[in-house]
């Protein structure tokens, strides 16, 4: 999928009155099938950005398009299809505490499904070798009957990694998909979904703080502070120097001290649950 954004601005709609816009007039290309990764320091607005994409919030200006479409200015029956076909992956995966794990990776596949078979699939999960499929790739086969309330904090983020591999998407947005992670399974999980996203031609946006890995594992990335684009480049050209200028006043972001929810600890109790109809 092709994402066009042109002078977009944006603010959520949460923000008090007055507030500053998450994103200041950005222009921003991507190419079908690219893989993208999105840094910069807390507040930069990376996070605005994928809910822009992905049509979960309105533009205060600019124009944003996907595949040559305005999604704000089609009907509401076409912009839920279109939405059906965009992937969104919260840092905290909306995932119900009494669930079956593999109930909840196979919601992945809820956009491509009627409404009979989607009730159908709770009860009764139609693939369950495609889930276990899924879940060995982020090495979490042994999990696939596991409430998800039992997992830890980085196996529940694992999960809604694997929801994407059944997606009917044709454009990931992944935000902060590491940020419960350790060094090791971080580099098993951006593998996973890079190589996923290749085999399926799908396009891949993602946001990180984990500078070394978007510079290891993404051809492409885009640097974000202040709601503004500070630099668009190849990874071999981003230079330390551009990126002390990124990070200036967060060099603790930049070393990697973002204080992230420990790695496969045990999770907290049941949360309350967000679902995003689509």
């Amino acid at each position: 999928m092709n994402i066009d954004l042109q002078g977009v601005s944006a603010r959520h709609p949460a923000a008090r009155p007055g507030a500053a816009p998450a994103l200041k007039g950005l222009m921003l290309r991507v190419a079908h099938g690219e893989q993208v990764a999105v840094i910069g320091p807390s507040g930069a607005g990376k996070t605005t950005l994928l809910q822009v994409i992905a049509c979960a919030m309105p533009l205060q200006a600019g124009t944003l398009q996907l595949d040559g479409q305005s999604p704000w200015q089609l009907p509401r029956s076409d912009l839920q299809r279109l939405r059906g076909r965009l992937f969104l992956a919260p840092q905290v995966p909306p995932l119900p505490p009494r669930q079956r794990v593999v109930t909840a990776v196979l919601a992945g596949r809820l956009p491509a499904m009627g409404l009979l078979a989607s009730l159908r699939s709770l009860f009764y999960p139609a693939d369950i070798p495609a889930a276990f499929d899924a879940l060995d790739r982020f090495d979490l086969a042994d999990k696939l009957f596991e409430r998800v309330d039992r997992l830890s904090g980085g196996e529940r983020q694992r999960v809604g990694l694997a929801r994407a591999l059944l997606a009917p998407a044709r454009l990931w947005l992944i935000d902060e998909p590491l940020s419960a992670l350790d060094p090791t399974r971080s580099r098993q999980a951006i593998g996973t979904l890079l190589a996923g996203a290749r085999e399926r031609g799908t396009t891949l946006v993602a946001t990180l703080h984990q500078v070394d890995v978007a510079l290891a594992h993404f051809p492409r990335i885009i640097g974000l502070r202040d709601g503004a684009l500070a630099f668009d480049l190849p990874a071999a050209e981003v230079t330390r120097e551009r990126l002390a200028q990124l990070y200036d006043q967060f060099e603790h972001e930049l070393r990697g001290e973002v204080p992230v929810a420990a790695p496969d600890t045990p999770a907290p109790g049941p949360q309350p649950v967000v679902m995003h109809c689509r």
